[in-house]
């Protein structure tokens, strides 16, 4: 008898796992289902640990990549966490002063914002989760919860923009080449908003990392997700899913496609591909 292939699955969270922070039923009953046939199933995600509430947790997973890469953890051990280090965040800051821009500070403890900022940044967050099917934008707690002042030297491993008065990309250039970019945030349209990491760090860095320490092949891992920062991972990996309506460049990059979550797209998928 064949034995059968262990996969190595990766959840992107925001418009995939869950939808506006919330995670369907169905979703998290297909996650325990295919841990339960011996899968390892992760969650890979730009939002730090900090940002991961119980009840996006409460499924079970067998590790995570957070941070859009910076951070892995599998079964409880941390394996990698990377922080801007501190000429880079002091000149990230100086640039985001200088434009009094609207931003969080992210580090898998706690979420950094300064005081000036903190009431404008609670409106941006609760506007956005507002807009949820049944309006009540219970996934800003997770944000909202978080939020402590910025320490004297803090270290981060990502930054959220939610209001500038240029755009992100631009906000890089000023900063250095060694600044990433992905010019796209939960802040509505009209407002310059997107995230600032270190270059040379993405989702597929972390994806690589933890399956060396899951002893699984990078031709056995399937990866999920919607966004710009999943572009590495679905290219990485052995079977990339991109959901429905996604960045198009993922659609392109993608093997296959699936529901989104206000369709139970994992679920379905999960079932397609062999997994439960």
């Amino acid at each position: 008898m064949p034995t059968k292939t262990i996969h190595a699955v990766f959840l992107d969270v925001d418009g995939t796992y869950a939808d506006y922070g919330l995670v369907p039923e169905a979703h998290a009953k297909a996650v325990r289902a295919a841990r339960e046939a011996g899968n390892k199933v992760l969650l890979c995600t730009g939002r730090p640990v900090s940002m991961l509430p119980a009840h996006i947790l409460e499924a079970g997973f067998d590790g995570l990549v957070a941070s859009a890469g910076a951070y892995v953890e599998v079964a409880g051990e941390v394996l990698m966490d990377r922080r801007f280090p501190a000429d880079l965040a002091t000149r990230t800051l100086a640039a985001l002063d200088a434009h009094d821009a609207i931003y969080v500070l992210e580090s898998q403890e706690s979420l950094h914002v300064s005081k000036a900022a903190e009431q404008r940044l609670r409106e941006i967050i609760e506007d956005h989760f507002s807009q949820t099917p049944d309006g009540q934008g219970t996934g800003s707690d997770a944000i909202l919860d978080a939020l402590t002042a910025i320490p004297a030297k803090p270290a981060f491993a990502k930054v959220s923009v939610f209001e500038s008065p240029i755009s992100v990309g631009a906000m890089a250039q000023e900063i250095g080449e060694d600044i990433a970019v992905v010019e796209n945030s939960i802040a509505s349209e009209g407002r310059h908003s997107g995230e600032l990491f270190q270059r040379g760090i993405s989702k597929a860095d972390g994806v690589a990392v933890a399956i060396e320490r899951l002893d699984i092949s990078q031709g056995d891992t399937i990866a999920f997700g919607d966004g710009e920062n999943d572009l590495e991972m679905i290219a990485y990996a052995g079977i990339g899913v991109a959901i429905e309506g996604s960045h198009s460049g993922l659609l392109a990059l993608a093997d296959r496609t699936a529901p989104p979550p206000s369709r139970d797209g994992i679920a379905s998928a999960f079932a397609e591909l062999g997994l439960i």
